[in-house]
C-alpha cells in the first residue's frame, strides 16, 4: 500500500465514512493513476481535465458515474493533498437532493442497546449526545470535560477556534459512570496502548451494534451526528445555534438539516437527547 493510499484511507476514517464510500473513492483515485500512469500526487489542472473528458467523451460513462469520480478525486486533492480547490470544467448535472436514510430516537437507543462494550457505548452516547464527528470524539480528553458548567470542548485544530457544547445532566452522569469503570488519565477514550482509540475500531462497533439492532439504513457512525441535529430540530433548536454547536463554518452546511424535518421550528436550547432514551443494555 502507498503512502497517498494510507493517508487518504486515513482521512476517510477520521470522518467515518462508510465502507462503500471507501471503496468508491480508492477506486477512482486507482482509475486516475491508471489513466495517467502516474501518482496523483504529481498531477496538476491539466491532468484532471483530461482524465473527465477521458471519462465522459472516451469512455461515455453515466453522470452518476462521473460525479462519483470527481468526488472521490476531490476529496484526494482537497482533504488530502491540501489543494485549495479543484476547478475543473466538468459538465456535472445538479444532483438531486435526496434524505438520507434518518435514524429516529427508537432506533438510536436500539443502537445503544446493542452495544455490549461498555467503552463503545460510552463512545457512541456521546457521538449521538452531542453530535460530534468520528474524529471528534476520538480526539477528546478526560480534561476536555467541565463537569461544573456542564460543558465539553470541542478541539477544533488546524488553527480553528475550539468550540464548547452543552453536556446534559444525563449524558454527564453517563461520562462520570464510564470515567467510574475504566479511570482515563489522559485521553477520555484510549486504546490499548494508551493513545486515542482508532477510527476503524468505533466504526466497526457501530456497524454490529447496527446490525444486531436489525437497523437496515445505509450510512455508518455519522448518522448519529445526523440524527442529534435532525432531532435537535425536530424539538425546536434555532438554527443559528444548531449551526454553532456543530461546528460548521457555513449556515448552508446546517439548513440542509432543515429541509430534511418537516416543521423544523425555533426553540429555547438543545434538548436532552439521552434522557428518556430508552437503552435496553443487552
Amino acid at each position: 500500500m502507498t503512502p497517498l493510499r494510507q493517508r487518504m484511507i486515513g482521512a476517510m476514517q477520521m470522518r467515518g465514512f462508510s465502507p462503500r464510500t471507501h471503496a468508491s473513492y480508492l477506486a477512482a483515485v486507482r482509475d486516475l493513476a491508471r489513466f495517467t500512469r502516474r501518482s496523483p500526487d504529481t498531477l496538476g489542472r491539466a491532468d484532471l481535465q483530461g482524465y473527465f473528458e477521458h471519462l465522459v467523451i472516451e469512455r461515455k460513462l453515466a453522470p452518476a458515474s462521473v460525479r462519483l469520480s470527481y468526488n472521490g478525486i476531490r476529496f484526494l486533492y482537497i482533504q488530502v493533498l491540501a489543494w485549495p480547490a479543484v476547478d475543473l470544467d466538468v459538465a456535472l448535472p445538479k444532483r438531486p437532493q435526496r434524505i438520507p436514510g434518518l435514524l429516529t430516537r427508537a432506533e438510536v437507543a436500539a443502537i445503544l442497546g446493542a452495544c455490549a462494550n461498555p467503552r463503545y457505548r460510552a463512545m457512541l452516547t456521546v457521538c449521538y449526545g452531542c453530535g460530534l464527528r468520528l474524529s471528534e470524539v476520538l480526539a477528546l480528553r478526560v480534561s476536555d470535560i467541565d463537569g461544573e458548567r456542564r460543558l465539553l470542548r470541542i478541539e477544533q485544530g488546524k488553527g480553528a477556534k475550539d468550540r464548547l457544547v452543552p453536556l446534559s445532566p444525563t449524558l454527564l452522569e453517563e461520562l462520570r459512570a464510564y470515567w467510574r469503570l475504566y479511570r482515563p488519565r489522559d485521553w477520555l477514550f484510549a486504546g490499548r496502548t494508551g493513545g486515542p482509540l482508532s477510527p476503524t475500531v468505533l466504526q466497526k462497533a457501530y456497524t454490529r451494534a447496527k446490525h444486531r439492532a436489525g437497523i437496515t439504513k445505509d450510512g455508518g457512525i455519522h448518522a448519529l451526528r445526523h440524527a442529534y441535529a435532525t432531532h435537535q430540530l425536530a424539538a425546536g433548536l434555532q438554527v443559528e445555534r444548531l449551526q454553532r454547536l456543530m461546528g460548521h463554518r457555513s449556515i448552508q452546511t446546517t439548513l440542509r438539516y432543515v429541509h430534511w424535518v418537516p416543521g423544523a421550528g425555533e426553540g429555547e436550547g438543545p434538548l436532552d437527547l439521552i434522557a428518556r432514551l430508552e437503552v435496553s443494555h443487552g
